[in-house]
């Protein structure tokens, strides 16, 4: 039998169902979708638990070297991996770069990373998992809104395979969250239906189309590693902004400088190149003074739009450079 506090929790949780039930049908979400679903799910203490388990980062906590991460990340294996989806996908990937932009390698580092080119999408009901998280409550906003967006796209025709994904409810094969699926996916093939779960033509048109909507500027690389001089004045270049989203993030950015500026200040690309002049970047050193740096340009930026991390982005764009050459 359930425990007392077990039987507690489940009627607590349904009866704020019964409260999300009303907020979905003031958002257009029918009755016989939410009579359908709401009274199929349970409080999941697993996804709970997870949430829980995430570290926290307090906003003093010293920060690792990235290295350790970017060994784990962009490995020979996902290297590897990563040029085999390329080659295969290559056809439809040009013809997506073509229309949005975004260049092939970037949607595929994306899908590498997200799910380690669709292995990996989550078996977690999404609804359940959702309602359990918004039920739970330190993150109520967020969690219900998802729940009523994952909701909503059932309502809208989309499958039951479909509402399968992490403990956290990002879904298929570029992990989008419900409310993004809801604005960004796309149908890439034409079928009338943007399965980011079974179809690569839609994740990767879906994943374009994020970038495209972030600002992803055409032509214009994400960065590059760069040598920077023992003798560059650090403070001098520290950026005096304060980010309103992921201050942590952008705050171990420097100031905006063009190319120029940034070669008369001794900078050297490791690559032994350099792109335009008039282009805008800004500095990292995310292993601190004397080892590998990179500069960053606008579409970096898109990169953490994505998932706002420096680790991550870096790892994105370093792994997108590997699948290309």
């Amino acid at each position: 039998m359930p425990s007392q506090p077990a039987i507690a929790m489940e009627t607590g949780f349904r009866a704020y169902l019964t409260e999300v039930r009303q907020k979905a049908l003031a958002q257009g979400v029918t009755a016989a979708t939410l009579d359908r679903v709401l009274p199929s799910i349970s409080y999941n203490e697993r996804v709970v638990r997870l949430d829980r388990a995430q570290p926290e980062g307090a906003a003093d906590a010293p920060i690792p070297n990235f290295a350790p991460y970017k060994a784990r990340h962009v490995d020979a294996s996902r290297i590897t991996r990563g040029r085999a989806k390329y080659t295969e996908l290559r056809p439809l990937l040009a013809r997506i770069e073509a229309e949005t932009g975004v260049p092939e390698e970037m949607m595929i580092a994306i899908y590498g990373h997200e799910t380690n080119y669709g292995t990996v999408t989550g078996n977690y009901n999404a609804p359940e998992a959702l309602a359990s998280l918004a039920y739970e409550g330190r993150r109520r906003a967020l969690f219900e809104a998802e729940l009523i967006a994952v909701l909503k796209m059932i309502d809208r025709g989309v499958p039951q395979y479909a509402i399968t994904g992490s403990w956290a409810g990002a879904l298929g094969k570029p992990q989008f969250l419900p409310s993004v699926y809801l604005r960004l996916a796309r149908d890439g093939d034409g079928d009338g239906y943007a399965d980011i779960w079974k179809s690569e033509v839609d994740a990767m048109t879906s994943i374009a189309n994020y970038f495209v909507n972030a600002g992803w500027r055409r032509g214009e690389e994400w960065g590059f590693a760069v040598n920077v001089p023992a003798t560059l004045d650090r403070r001098a270049i520290q950026s005096r902004m304060t980010a309103p989203r992921c201050p942590r993030v952008f705050s171990r950015h420097s100031q905006w400088k063009t190319i120029a500026e940034w070669r008369q200040l001794g900078v050297v690309p490791q690559r032994g190149f350099w792109p335009k002049d008039s282009m805008l970047a800004t500095l990292i050193e995310p292993d601190g003074q004397g080892q590998t740096a990179y500069l960053l340009g606008g579409n970096y930026r898109v990169i953490l739009d994505y998932n706002c991390s420096n680790f991550y982005a870096l790892s994105v764009g370093l792994l997108a450079d590997e699948v290309r050459n």
